[in-house]
């Protein structure tokens, strides 16, 4: 329940506050004076739409405080709007995001009157009423489609239906025979066919630079290293002082020797081989190729084969248990379409009555040509249900949501509700009570009080005959402060309270006769014994 609920600079409201009670509260003020505000306020702590325009002129911003009692937890609800820039609000202290913030409104109170939260306008609320008032129990259902859920997830696990697994398998066959044809002996061979590729590549140009060393080395003329190397050995040899020299001499001559040797070999080795060329630049792209489906490194492609064999491994071993969980969903099938068709003749054996006892309600509320009848599908679950409306006699019944005005849908929440028993703590009526007098508003008193045991409600009138059947009574009124206009709020009771009915029944507060109308509205609701 709404406990305080705090309005600062939101249109010609400067700073109110209103301490709500339990049962019922009636708001009540001239055209005009602010009363749409203090819906309006409700609306924007109800995760409600949020627009600069709202902000008082000349403020920076619109702020909306609320206490609320909710399954026994104090909640603090506080929106703000500021003139330029996006709305925010907070629980308790904490920001969250305005949709988080209607989920939660959804809980605490249903306002009814302003078309944006109608809750009976959407289907799910109307299929939800339904269901209340038949006592279908949907909790077996749920738990049959889950159990179907589970299944289908495994069964793709397992690879779906038969052509589906076959499919993958082949895939995977495929994929593995792939790997498996390669005959990768090390993560490395990539790196060694690269150099070998290099080197055969580079052939000619290898040779010829081979070649040269070893001219350089073995030249027949006296430029030859060799040659060279050969005088000063027999340079130094007559010499026995210089004998270390020519032991060095002698083993760089051995060192030419080898190394001669090897570039001949080296110039030998260096052939052209167009064919092996051939071979190892279609090695490396099947390589690459394959490699690259699967990842980038060859440890990608082992760690490929190895999660393509696990998965090659269950679909091979899983014939049978696909088998059971083919059969289990067969099952539960039948178990659904059973469960289905149970609760929708369930639903189509109340909802007739459901939609009498609401219209039979109407006609006590001011709508007596008034019907609602409930339409579902005459097979199956009936999902697809809609509440039609006609108001007149003589009119087609159409969607509820789509013909009914803000008043006719306000007074067929008020008969629905009177109905049920379920609903949030709090329920809020804003037009109510919008074309009808006399008897008619007398019932919608009724009605409210009647629902004031169950909820707290609150209630915005024009109507002295419906504010007389109030527990709590607010008075919503204009005045001049300095050059700027504002909105007041404040409790009436005792003479105040029937001086504010005497207004709202003649425009005169002070007359006689409407004073003694009122407390006679105010002793009749007491005689009914309705507070």
């Amino acid at each position: 329940m709404i406990n305080q609920l705090r309005v600062t600079d939101l249109g010609v409201i400067a700073d109110v506050e209103l301490t709500l009670g339990e049962g019922m509260t009636a708001i009540t003020g001239e055209t005009g004076a602010g009363k749409t505000l203090i819906i309006e306020a409700l609306g924007l702590l109800l995760g409600g739409r949020a627009v600069s325009e709202m902000v008082r002129a000349g403020a920076e911003a619109s702020r909306v405080e609320g206490q609320f009692f909710h399954q026994e937890e104090e909640l603090v609800i506080t929106r703000f709007v500021p003139t330029t820039g996006r709305s925010r609000a907070q629980v308790n202290g904490v920001l969250i995001p305005q949709t988080a913030l209607a989920e939660l409104g959804a809980d605490l109170v249903d306002l009814y009157g302003q078309h944006e939260h109608q809750s009976l306008l959407r289907v799910g609320e109307q299929r939800r009423s339904l269901d209340l008032y038949a006592g279908v129990d949907l909790s077996r259902l749920q738990h049959l489609r889950s159990q179907l859920r589970d299944c289908e997830a495994e069964l793709v696990e397992l690879g779906g239906d038969d052509a589906l697994r076959e499919r993958e398998l082949e895939l995977i066959r495929h994929e593995l025979q792939e790997i498996d044809d390669l005959g990768i002996e090390s993560e490395t061979e990539l790196e060694h066919l690269e150099e070998e590729l290099s080197t055969l590549s580079n052939v000619v140009a290898l040779r010829e630079a081979v070649g040269v060393a070893y001219a350089a080395l073995e030249s027949g003329d006296e430029g030859g290293a060799s040659q060279q190397l050969s005088r000063a050995i027999g340079a130094v040899s007559q010499h026995q002082m210089l004998g270390a020299l020519h032991s060095r001499l002698d083993a760089l001559s051995a060192d030419l020797e080898e190394l001669a040797r090897d570039l001949r070999s080296a110039m030998d080795a260096f052939e052209e081989d167009p064919r092996r060329l051939e071979e190892l630049n279609e090695r490396r792209h099947r390589l690459a190729r394959v490699v690259k489906k699967h990842g980038e490194t060859f440890g990608d492609l082992r760690r490929a084969h190895e999660v393509l064999s696990e998965r090659l491994t269950v679909l091979e071993r899983s014939e049978e248990r696909r088998v059971e969980i083919t059969v289990q969903m067969r099952r539960l099938g039948e178990l659904i379409a059973e469960e289905e068709r149970r609760i929708g003749d369930q639903r189509r054996a109340c909802a007739g009555s459901l939609g009498e006892e609401i219209t039979d309600h109407l006609h006590e509320l001011g709508l007596a040509r008034a019907r609602i009848e409930i339409a579902l599908s005459p097979v199956g679950l009936g999902d697809d249900l809609q509440f039609l409306f006609a108001a007149n006699q003589g009119e087609p019944l159409q969607s509820l949501a789509r013909v009914a005005s803000g008043g006719e849908l306000a007074r067929a929440m008020l008969a629905l509700r009177l109905v049920l028993s379920s609903g949030p703590s709090t329920l809020v009526f804003d037009e109510v009570d919008a074309g009808i007098g006399g008897e008619a508003a007398l019932a919608v008193g009724r009605a409210l009080q009647s629902l004031a045991e169950r909820h707290q409600v609150v209630v915005i009138t024009h109507l002295a005959q419906v504010a007389s059947y109030a527990d709590h009574h607010f008075v919503v009124d204009k005045i001049e402060q300095g050059d700027r206009t504002i909105s007041t709020v404040a409790p009436v009771s005792g003479e105040e309270r029937v001086a504010e009915l005497a207004r709202m029944l003649s425009g005169h507060p002070e007359s006689p006769v409407a004073r003694q109308h009122a407390h006679e509205l105010l002793v009749s609701a007491v005689r009914d014994g309705l507070r």
